[in-house]
């Protein structure tokens, strides 16, 4: 084994952090010697979590271009150029032997300047819509690591590898008991539950969504577990009961998955995959504000395989209530919902994008 150096650089969501600390997690496991940098965009969410996960981390001064004439838009060549000035610094310097990129703008520049540097470079491409930074980048990188099917209409398909998305390592291989997961949660063993999901930061519009239809859950003898996001916790911390429990934030999801009978959730590409591995049956409610729609894309992919019920934020008043009870009512529809999204699951994720990183070493 030798003492490989690797860079990793995507960020600006969650969706894009996790899967980087996942491949260099395992890429420390087979290789313990090796050195590690991340590389980020400043003042976006990795420059926090990556040092948490023990990574050294280094900003570039870069954001996206946005849909609308802005200060920022204007700024955009100038933080280009000194990205690309820094990122050429950190390569020189580090030298890698590989880069992997997770998506995310400070991945540009940083894969641009390594490619162009003769380093063999991995995209991980996590949704089913790919990014506009992924398919700037796809002619030079070696090898796409992508979770669904027909990715060809985006990149070169003699470089595509269907590996699925890296999850956290305890839902792998889920052995929390049911009836312990609700007692954790303070919860009848004897009842339903449903699972509410709106990302780590929370959904508005879905947490608006669960605090008006409270008596229509309870109408159905039904109770919850509903993360609602640090942003809205004081908000609906009040809505606390025998059969609702509201947190900012679940820190054991495992558990959480374990207590559920139903979930609904966003549909960004890591609860997807996720979701696949949990195998309950799931309503999507995508975010209609995320870059080209994918999160309605990812849900798409699910409900065309009737692994998954989708509703658009723009039919919940209209049509949450009825597609509920079509899934909450019918045990036949729960049971097919389930068997379908757990055969879309991909569990080897991260060990497979591994193996095609370490062929790139040799």
């Amino acid at each position: 084994m030798g003492s490989y150096r690797f860079i990793i650089s995507g960020g600006g969501t969650g969706g894009h952090i996790y899967p980087a600390i996942s491949i260099a997690d395992e890429l420390k496991r087979r290789h313990p010697n090796a050195e590690f940098l991340f590389v980020g965009a400043k003042d976006r969410m990795e420059m926090e979590k990556v040092p948490q996960a023990g990574y050294k981390i280094e900003g570039l001064w870069i954001t996206g271009i946005q849909r609308k004439l802005t200060l920022k838009n204007v700024m955009f060549p100038l933080k280009l150029i000194s990205s690309l000035i820094k990122a050429h610094k950190i390569v020189s310097k580090f030298k890698p032997h590989a880069v992997v990129g997770t998506g995310g703008f400070a991945s540009g520049p940083l894969l641009k300047v390594a490619t162009s540097s003769g380093i063999p470079c991995v995209l991980q491409e996590q949704n089913s819509f790919a990014g506009i930074t992924n398919k700037l980048l796809k002619d030079k990188v070696a090898k796409i690591c992508v979770a669904y099917d027909g990715m060809e209409r985006f990149f070169p398909a003699d470089k595509i590898v269907k590996t699925g998305n890296p999850v956290r390592a305890d839902l792998i291989s889920l052995q929390e008991d049911r009836s312990d997961a609700l007692r954790f949660f303070g919860l009848n063993t004897q009842k339903k539950t449903l699972l509410v999901l709106g990302g780590s930061l929370g959904s508005k519009r879905i947490n608006a969504l669960i605090a008006d239809n409270l008596e229509f859950f309870k109408s159905l003898n039904l109770q919850l577990i509903w993360q609602c996001g640090k942003g809205y916790v004081k908000m609906y911390e009040g809505e606390n009961s025998d059969y609702v429990k509201v947190h900012a934030f679940l820190n054991d999801m495992a558990k959480a998955y374990a207590a559920a009978d139903m979930i609904i959730s966003r549909s960004g590409a890591g609860a997807v995959s996720e979701l696949c591995l949990v195998g309950k049956p799931t309503i999507f409610i995508p975010s209609p504000v995320v870059a080209e729609d994918h999160q309605t894309k990812n849900a798409q992919a699910l409900v065309a395989e009737d692994a998954a019920v989708m509703i658009k934020e723009s039919d919940l008043e209209e049509k949450f209530k009825e597609e509920f009870l079509s899934v909450f009512e019918s045990e036949e529809k729960r049971e097919r919902l389930s068997k379908n999204i757990e055969a879309l699951a991909l569990p080897n994720a991260t060990k497979d994008i591994c193996d095609e990183i370490e062929k790139l070493l040799n």
